[in-house]
């Protein structure tokens, strides 16, 4: 039996207050967070804001644990066995904005999806997983602030006959620009695309601080600020991904946030940079003994890696990124190295903090990012010895131990016992039977290199 705690949801007036300063409104999109990190929901008429507000929006519960579709597979009986019984959405405080890529007036608000009897949140829901983990990291002194950084690439709405991408060609260009890495030339190609993100982001509240050029053609990568709030983090993480496809769709694009897109190209990544603060702000990293502090976070989440890898890479496509350049592959850290899992980078001081590398850019940004703090308190808690730093670059090919296929991945994520003492095994569980399913649903047809090999 799971006692959810019950949640106040945001007062009616904040939706007044937005409709009359927003009367041109048409719709309003009410949307949860599953564990793919993808966006669940219905769309409103604005005329029926009042009623979300104060009835919330019901669909089922069991879409938290949808796979990548969409789809359930009675992970736990949820969905199936329980009659697929609703939920009820209400919103959340503070995240009522305009859609502005929208073709229409539209409206979004981020909600908590609650038990239609009791108003409690569900066990299952993936942003309760990361609000408890947080919670457990304060409880042992621990105040974590996080930043995220996400990789995508811009490509052509149009598919090939096999259903295959490309990259896009950006307007004025008769080809994508293969430019390299860094390249100010690529960001000015698309430069109108990236200005209506940072435009939409600000009018969103979202704090992106910056985007760069990366190693893959039509590849950009968009960061956003340092906050003491991990679960603020990890939602923002997710409603940038709707920003940017938004913004891209209205002008006739497309983005993908997909691990592995293009075989020959790099992946695209989540990067999160983790620190810790005292009570009064003080990166406690950057003072004294702050390394030993950090060095037991590094080792915390060295024993964690390979527990929670599927949670990093969580289906068929995501597991092909780790063949790829600076993708790490081994619990291997190193200062100012980008070949290694935990990178600290060169800062120091406030700026002192690890950068955690491993998670493809189409994993929940929740559960990735509750697996990493579940590894920093595991390790200070326990005062865990890092291995030495590596200079140069990390070791190829990857530890004996590296689960470089999804179903030993899911299979040791199910058994281990290390991230089950701060993720509940019945959750790990639920997600790893929607994997599963997922994956078996995939393989029911036959790839067309298949015919090359064995026919």
């Amino acid at each position: 039996m799971h006692d959810g705690k019950s949640v106040k949801s945001a007062p009616l007036s904040e939706w007044q207050a937005f409709h009359a300063a927003n009367p041109d409104l048409k719709a309003i999109d009410a949307f949860i967070i599953d564990v793919n990190g993808a966006l669940s929901g219905k769309r409103l008429e604005a005329a029926d804001g009042n009623k979300l507000y104060e009835d919330g929006a019901q669909f089922s519960a069991s879409a938290l644990v949808a796979d990548c579709r969409g789809l359930g597979h009675n992970a736990g009986g949820l969905g199936k066995a329980d009659g697929d019984p609703d939920g009820n959405a209400f919103p959340l405080a503070g995240t009522l904005c305009r859609s502005p890529w929208a073709s229409t007036p539209t409206a979004q608000v981020l909600c908590q999806m609650l038990d239609v009897h009791h108003a409690k949140e569900h066990w299952f829901d993936p942003r309760v997983i990361l609000r408890d983990v947080v919670a457990q990291c304060r409880a042992a002194g621990l105040n974590p602030v996080v930043a995220c950084e996400l990789e995508f690439y811009l490509i052509d709405p149009r598919r090939a006959d096999n259903g295959a991408i490309s990259v896009g060609t950006p307007p004025g260009r008769s080809a994508p620009r293969r430019a390299g890495n860094l390249s100010l030339e690529a960001v000015e190609d698309n430069a109108v695309f990236l200005t209506r993100v940072n435009e939409a982001a600000h009018l969103q509240g979202l704090p992106v601080c910056g985007c760069v050029a990366e190693y893959g053609v039509g590849q950009y990568e968009v960061n956003l600020r340092h906050l003491d709030d991990p679960l603020l983090a990890a939602d923002q993480a997710v409603l940038l991904k709707r920003l940017i496809k938004g913004v891209a769709r209205s002008m006739g694009m497309e983005a993908t946030f997909m691990a592995k897109p293009f075989m020959p190209q790099p992946g695209n990544g989540l990067h999160i940079h983790v620190s810790i603060v005292d009570d009064k702000g003080k990166n406690r990293f950057g003072a004294e003994g702050g390394e030993t502090l950090l060095r037991q976070g590094i080792a915390g989440m060295q024993a964690m890696l390979y527990d929670s890898f599927a949670l990093f890479a969580p289906n068929f496509n995501a597991q092909r990124r780790y063949l790829g350049l600076f993708v790490p592959t081994s619990r291997d850290w190193g200062n100012n190295n980008r070949s290694v899992a935990f990178r600290v980078p060169a800062a120091h001081g406030q700026a002192r903090r690890v950068e955690h590398r491993v998670a493809g850019a189409d994993a929940s940004p929740h559960l990735v990012m509750a697996a990493i703090l579940a590894g920093l308190l595991h390790g200070i808690k326990h005062k865990l010895t890092a291995t030495e730093p590596v200079d140069g670059r990390a070791s190829e090919g990857g530890d004996a131990e590296f689960p470089g296929d999804l179903i030993v991945a899911l299979d040791r994520l199910e058994s281990g016992k290390l991230l089950s003492q701060y993720i509940p095994a019945e959750f790990l569980k639920v997600f790893c039977q929607t994997k599963r399913g997922e994956y078996m649903e995939l393989i029911e047809e036959i790839f067309p290199q298949e015919y090359d090999f064995y026919a």
